[in-house]
C-alpha cells in the first residue's frame, strides 16, 4: 500500500474520480525555448495556461518525469533534493479554483494517504487572505499550523517569464512533540518536509517583470512522489524509499561496501549514484 507504485496509482485514481482526465507524462525534453529540460509537472501545459493552445480537458491529472539541475549540489547531501524526480499533479484549466484544490488536497492527504491531520501544516502567500480563510474556516486547520510566507516560498513561476501565481503548500511534521510557537516551515528541514504545492495560476510575467492577468484562473499542483514515499514508508530520507534504495544497494554491492554501515561520506556517494542513475536512464 505504501510502495511508490501504489502512491502514484492512488493519486491518479483519486483525481480521476474527481472528474480529471489522466494524461501520460510529457517528454523530459520539452518544446519550450525557455528551459532545457522539463522542470515541473505543468510544463507540458504551459501554452494552455497562456491561452495559446486548446485545453486537453477542463481537468487533467498526470505523473510527470522532471529534471532540475539547479539542486545538483544538494543531491545526496540533503534528505530530499534530486535531479530526477516524479511530480504527481492535478490541473484545472479555467474550471475549479482555490476552494476545490485545497479541499481535495486535504482529503487526499488525510483520507487516501491517511496522514494524521495534526501533523500537516500549511503555508500561504502573505497576501492571500482567501486561501488562509479556506484552510482555517472550511478545512479546519488550526491557525497555529498556518503560516504566511513571502514570494521566495509561496509565489511560484515556471521560469523568469510565463505563467505564475501565489501558492499554498502542505508540510508534514516529523517532530509533532515540539511546540507550534517558533516553528519555521521554510527553514527547518529536520522537522518539516513540503510534500504538496497548490499553485493558483492567475498571472503571466513578462520579460520586464510586469504581471498581467491570465484569461482564466487555473490550478497547477505538484506532489513529490519521492517525498510522499519517505513520509509513508517511515524512512529517514527520500533515498531510502523503494523508489531509489534498490539502486543504492546494487551500487554498494558492486563497490564491495554495505550502505547501512558505510560512513556518511560513502552514503552520500551512493545517493549521488542512485539519483544520477535515474536521471541518466530517463
Amino acid at each position: 500500500e505504501i510502495q511508490g507504485q501504489n502512491i502514484r496509482k492512488k493519486f491518479l485514481e483519486f483525481y480521476k474520480a474527481k472528474g480529471h482526465t489522466p494524461k501520460p507524462s510529457g517528454s523530459l525534453v520539452p518544446e519550450d525555448p525557455t528551459v532545457l529540460l522539463t522542470i515541473a509537472g505543468m510544463l507540458p501545459f504551459k501554452q494552455v495556461f497562456l491561452g495559446q493552445a486548446v485545453r486537453p480537458a477542463p481537468r487533467v491529472t498526470t505523473t510527470q518525469k522532471c529534471v532540475r539541475t539547479n539542486d545538483i549540489e544538494n543531491v545526496g547531501v540533503t534528505k530530499r533534493h534530486h535531479t530526477f524526480f516524479e511530480m504527481l499533479g492535478n490541473f484545472s484549466f479555467g474550471d475549479y479554483f482555490k476552494r476545490e484544490a485545497i479541499e481535495w488536497a486535504w482529503e487526499l492527504s488525510t483520507k487516501t494517504y491517511n496522514l494524521d491531520p495534526d501533523r500537516i501544516w500549511v503555508s500561504v502567500f502573505r497576501e492571500d487572505d482567501e486561501a488562509y480563510a479556506i484552510w482555517r474556516d472550511v478545512v479546519g486547520v488550526k491557525p497555529e499550523h498556518i503560516q504566511r510566507l513571502d514570494e521566495a516560498d509561496n509565489f511560484w513561476a515556471s521560469g523568469a517569464t510565463g505563467p505564475c501565481g501565489p501558492c499554498s503548500e502542505l508540510y508534514y511534521d516529523f517532530q509533532p512533540e515540539k511546540p507550534a510557537e517558533g516553528a519555521n516551515l521554510a527553514e527547518d528541514d529536520d522537522r518539516f518536509i513540503e510534500f504538496y504545492n497548490l499553485v493558483f495560476m492567475e498571472s503571466n510575467r513578462a520579460p520586464d517583470g510586469e504581471l498581467t492577468p491570465l484569461a482564466n484562473k487555473n490550478i497547477d499542483t505538484g506532489m513529490g512522489l519521492e517525498r510522499m514515499a519517505q513520509i509513508l514508508q517511515g524512512v529517514p530520507n527520500n533515498y531510502e524509499t523503494d523508489l531509489i534504495y534498490p539502486i543504492l544497494a546494487k551500487a554498494a554491492s558492486l563497490a564491495g561496501v554495505d550502505y547501512n554501515s558505510a560512513s556518511p561520506k560513502v552514503q552520500t556517494y551512493l545517493k549521488v549514484i542512485g539519483d544520477h542513475t535515474r536521471a541518466v536512464v530517463y
